[in-house]
């Protein structure tokens, strides 16, 4: 007798529950709603006939069977993403698809990938830009570029850049440029959701709270185009300054900067490991942060 299997879009919300252990992590993972994976989940169960998932405190934990389960769908996810690889490498061996955060992209790898290009003229970079993490079991992506602490399960992890933060400013902002940290009292200072100013105001010897009023950005490349056009001074990333530092359109005050606690990482599946097309990749991007390690 036939096996019938379960919906793909339940098996997908196990998983992403079981790998993330939280309901909430994994809907954020799968752009759904919280209602959505427990949904899926129960019928999950229902058309299995066993429990996988339990309440534990505030979360969740895997029962026994849901364990095994879990083991058993992450091989089953991994064989098709090999598989689907293999299929879409062939049909397109000149290919090679980067997963970037929309403000690394736009800041930091497209203001570069012209050089790769003429280096490299034998294989096409498709950028795709987004705040989620690419999930390499599921989503079209040979290789990704992340910010953040470096944990990611199940990948391979290569660190490319620390990072730093300082003021930077159009030199035309009204008011002229600050000469002193303590002149930031008189503009107005842009901010992101992620990234504060206190850490700064403390390294700058400055005892002031954290901002609160003022232009609030969503996207830090938005951030650094509001300081360009003189909106403000913005807390800038050394990450995300491309070239504009180096041509004047933005500057920075004063020379006093706090390191960052994220970094930059290429990340890639274990089975890319190989790929000439991942190595070719790595190689530039890193001789491109050499380069401009040197100045």
């Amino acid at each position: 007798m036939a096996i019938r299997l379960p919906p793909m879009q339940a098996l997908r919300a196990f998983e992403a529950t079981a790998r993330l252990g939280s309901l909430t992590k994994a809907a954020e993972a799968l752009h759904l709603t919280h209602g959505a994976i427990s949904h899926q989940l129960k019928s999950l169960e229902a058309d299995l006939g066993a429990r996988l998932v339990e309440r534990a405190g505030r979360g969740i934990r895997l029962t026994e069977d849901g364990q095994r389960f879990a083991a058993r769908v992450r091989t089953a996810f991994a064989e098709l993403a090999t598989g689907v690889q293999e299929v879409t490498a062939r049909a397109n061996p000149r290919q090679l698809r980067v997963s970037i955060a929309p403000s690394l992209a736009a800041r930091w790898l497209l203001p570069r990938t012209g050089r790769f290009q003429a280096q490299h003229p034998d294989i096409d970079l498709v950028v795709s830009s987004s705040m989620a993490l690419v999930d390499f079991q599921r989503d079209e992506a040979d290789v990704a570029i992340r910010y953040g602490f470096g944990e990611w399960p199940g990948v391979r992890v290569e660190h490319l850049a620390d990072d730093a933060f300082f003021p930077v400013c159009s030199p035309r902002i009204p008011g002229g440029v600050p000469k002193r940290p303590a002149d930031l009292s008189r503009y107005t200072l842009l901010r992101t959701n992620d990234e504060f100013w206190k850490p700064w105001f403390e390294t700058a010897g400055l005892d002031w709270p954290e901002p609160d009023r003022g232009p609030l950005y969503s996207d830090s490349a938005l951030l650094m185009q509001a300081a360009a056009e003189g909106q403000g001074i913005a807390l800038g990333r050394r990450s995300l300054l491309a070239n504009d530092e180096r041509n004047g359109v933005l500057v920075r005050p004063f020379a006093i900067e706090t390191p960052g606690e994220r970094r930059i990482y290429l990340v890639y599946p274990p089975r890319n490991a190989d790929s000439p097309k991942v190595a070719a990749f790595r190689a530039w991007i890193k001789a491109e942060i050499a380069a401009d390690a040197r100045g």
